[in-house]
């Protein structure tokens, strides 16, 4: 694919596979219809032969050139399925366009401390496992790291410590190298049923942008767990703009991963969930 990319960025080479397309050709029609002097059409030529797109046939003195398709059908394939694949996952696209307004909207309303006090955000998922095997996915840090964190993200500390005043810990790193941690107090632990605790989210100053509670019910349902999760955020900062606007695509990122972790989990717990 590369020497025929590259080949085709010409345009004076494109037009020549355009032109050879309707038929075979000798150098010297060519450079006549391109406006080229022949040794530069020569150049040219000789570029595409080698990249496999055009083949050469020697006539006694005329040298005519001929369109070879295979290389283009192969590249048209190639390119095909580069767009079936684009269209497939389209949504993550529309992910970050989502985001991205979200961030202009909640930077226009961040007008003074507190803006966003108050504000609340509830989720809601079915997971195919006991409750015993969803509160180890929150409370063992080993599993806890294998899901918390948006897609691309890697976790490099976490931790909720299930019992009252027990630690809550969330460090992860984006793509580029950049760090974001977030700590706070569990107020309630109540296994497998309820969880409940405070997350501050730390600027990059250390200080912090917003603290939300957070309150984890896990019920029985038919073949699984009911689980939602709600979360009032308080002492939001001017600054906490952008890290609000991605509460909620953030945290239906990382519920999907518990969903599909508890899934593959290869040890669930022995209590069969509801029939």
């Amino acid at each position: 694919m590369d020497p025929l990319l590259a080949a085709l960025a010409d345009p004076a080479r494109w037009r020549m596979i355009e032109l050879l397309a309707l038929r075979p050709r000798a150098v010297g029609e060519l450079a006549e219809l391109l406006g080229l002097r022949q040794p530069q059409t020569t150049k040219h030529l000789q570029t595409l032969a080698r990249a496999g797109i055009v083949s050469v046939h020697p006539l006694g003195q005329r040298r005519v050139y001929a369109l070879e398709t295979s290389p283009l059908r192969a590249a048209a394939n190639r390119l095909a399925n580069l767009l079936q694949q684009a269209d497939a996952h389209a949504d993550e696209r529309e992910v970050l366009d989502r985001y991205r307004a979200a961030i202009s909207a909640e930077r226009a309303a961040a007008d003074s401390p507190g803006w966003a006090d108050g504000r609340s955000f509830a989720f809601e998922r079915h997971l195919a496992a006991p409750r015993e095997t969803v509160w180890r996915h929150w409370t063992d840090s080993a599993l806890l790291a294998t899901w918390w964190a948006p897609p691309s993200f890697e976790v490099i500390e976490s931790m909720i410590a299930p019992h009252p005043e027990g630690a809550v810990v969330l460090a992860y790193r984006d793509p580029d190298g950049a760090h974001y941690r977030s700590d706070g107090r569990v107020r309630v632990a109540e296994a497998p049923e309820r969880l409940e605790f405070d997350l501050s989210v730390r600027d990059s100053e250390g200080g912090v942008a917003f603290t939300a509670h957070y309150a984890v019910s896990l019920d029985e349902a038919p073949r699984g767990t009911r689980l939602v999760a709600e979360l009032h955020l308080d002492a939001t900062a001017v600054a906490s703009a952008p890290f609000i606007a991605g509460i909620e695509t953030g945290w239906n990122q990382v519920l999907d991963n518990l969903v599909a972790r508890v899934a593959a989990d290869p040890r669930p717990d022995r209590k069969e969930p509801l029939s």
